[in-house]
Formats: structure tokens, C-alpha cells, sequence
């Protein structure tokens, strides 16, 4: 990408200003000494790559699998278009409706503690923007997505299109109410915090499977990894702690003081 400056600023600025220009420019916007904001575009390329180095690999995610999907998905196509600029930032972003997209790192954590495999079969509750369905794409035999909100969806469905993943099948329902894939999967991932894990959700992982869940109290939740030895037991893993809103469906009880 070229940048024209000449034409906003003397030659004896470019030096002192390509500090600020190196900072600022994955975001698109560069300061001028008026204070002045001006849109140089964005480096989204760059941006991808700072991420992944800079964010997710710091995070101890270095399964080179999950780093190269994570530097493959184009995540700005995935955040509502307002927050395109932000979509490599280490924060989550809003998708609408009370949904939040989770931070990368997040994510690079998520996905290097489900190793998946080319033959798993993956169930996704909580689609989201379709970012991380994408990513399980890349990475395992098939994905079942299940979102409550028919406008993520149907959205979702534009999109994953487009990037010609066809081993994705989308649906919509609760799956905290009425909806059920009707069959076990190789590993559950839950893109949505709950007090504690719903016991239907443990149900759906094949012996041998494993599931991945935040659970607990904001603001300290607890990423646990949980995984099915026979069909009574399970180990279960704490892998970090993080913050995430609830899963549609499975907010806290309102608590009414006397």
C-alpha cells in the first residue's frame, strides 16, 4: 500500500511521524500534528499476522494447525461493518442482540485445547458471527452450527457460502429449549458462558468426545475442557480464566432482595 503524504505534509516530518505512522497504521488512521485524524486505509494482512503473533502465539497457543487457520480466516469479514477497523483487536466486539464475538485469544486458546482432528465431527452451539465455525471448518471433518437468532443464520450462511466451506450445516433452534442434533459428535463447543454446564449439553458427546465450555461468575469465568472416558465418567480440565456473556437462555436467575 503506498502512502501519499506530500501533499499534507513537509519532508522534515516524515522521520519524527514514522513512529505513529508504524503504530497506527494496521488501524487505517493516522494523527497529524493539527491533530487531525486521516484515513490511510487499512493493512488487514498485516493486522491478521499481528494478531496472530502478537496476541494469540503470546497467549501459549502454538499449535501451528490453529495459528495458520488463524492467520488464514479473514475475521474482518465476520464483525459487523462498523467494527471492521477492530476486528484484530484484543477485545470482543458486540455482534447485536446481546451477543458478543469472543477475543482472538480467546478463540487460539479454544481451539488449540480441542485438538481436533480431519476426522472429527463437531457440534457448535452458539454460531455466532461464524467466525469460529470457519475456523472448525478448517480444521475437522464437519461442523453442525446451531444458532438461536434466524438473522445470524441466515447471515452466516451468506457468508461461509462465499468462502465454498461445504462441510457446514447450519441450524436454527435452542438448544437450551426444544432443539437437539438427535445424534453424539467427537466434540461440543459452546460459544456462550453458563453458571454451570447443562447436563443435555453432555449428553450430545460421543464416548470418548470432549466438550468445551466457560463456566462461572463474571468477572472471573473459569474455560474448562471436559472430556467423556465412558458413558458415567469424565475428566475435566481448567484451561484459563476469562470473562464472557451468558449463552441466550442460560442467564442467571434474577435475585430479589428482601
Amino acid at each position: 500500500m503506498a502512502l501519499h503524504l506530500g501533499s499534507h505534509l513537509g519532508e522534515s516530518n516524515y522521520t519524527t511521524l514514522l513512529p505513529d505512522i508504524l503504530n497506527v497504521l494496521n488501524l487505517g488512521l493516522l494523527r497529524l500534528d493539527n491533530g487531525e485524524l486521516w484515513d490511510i486505509g487499512m493493512n488487514f494482512d498485516q493486522a491478521r499476522r499481528n494478531m496472530v503473533e502478537q496476541q494469540v502465539r503470546s497467549w501459549e497457543v502454538l499449535d501451528q494447525r490453529v495459528l495458520d487457520v488463524l492467520g488464514s480466516v479473514h475475521r474482518e469479514d465476520f464483525v459487523l461493518a462498523k467494527h471492521r477497523r477492530l476486528a484484530y483487536a484484543d477485545t470482543m466486539l458486540p455482534l447485536g442482540n446481546g451477543e458478543q464475538m469472543m477475543k482472538p485469544v480467546v478463540e487460539g486458546r479454544m481451539l488449540q485445547a480441542l485438538a481436533l482432528e480431519t476426522d472429527d465431527e463437531v457440534l457448535e452451539i452458539g454460531t455466532g458471527s461464524g467466525y469460529i465455525t470457519a475456523c472448525i471448518a478448517s480444521l475437522a471433518a464437519r461442523v453442525v452450527s446451531v444458532e438461536i437468532d434466524q438473522k445470524l443464520t441466515e447471515k452466516v450462511a451468506r457468508k461461509l457460502k462465499g468462502m465454498q466451506l461445504d462441510n457446514v450445516t447450519l441450524d436454527t433452534g435452542d438448544a437450551l429449549g426444544e432443539w437437539s442434533p438427535e445424534r453424539t459428535f467427537d466434540v461440543v463447543v459452546v460459544t456462550g458462558s453458563a453458571l454451570v454446564i447443562p447436563d443435555r449439553f453432555l449428553t450430545w458427546v460421543k464416548p470418548g468426545g470432549r466438550l468445551f465450555q466457560i463456566r462461572g461468575k463474571s468477572p472471573a469465568m473459569e474455560a474448562v475442557l471436559m472430556k467423556r472416558l465412558d458413558t458415567e465418567n469424565w475428566a475435566t480440565q481448567s484451561l484459563f480464566e476469562t470473562d464472557l456473556p451468558r449463552l441466550t437462555g442460560a442467564e442467571d436467575p434474577e435475585v430479589f432482595a428482601l
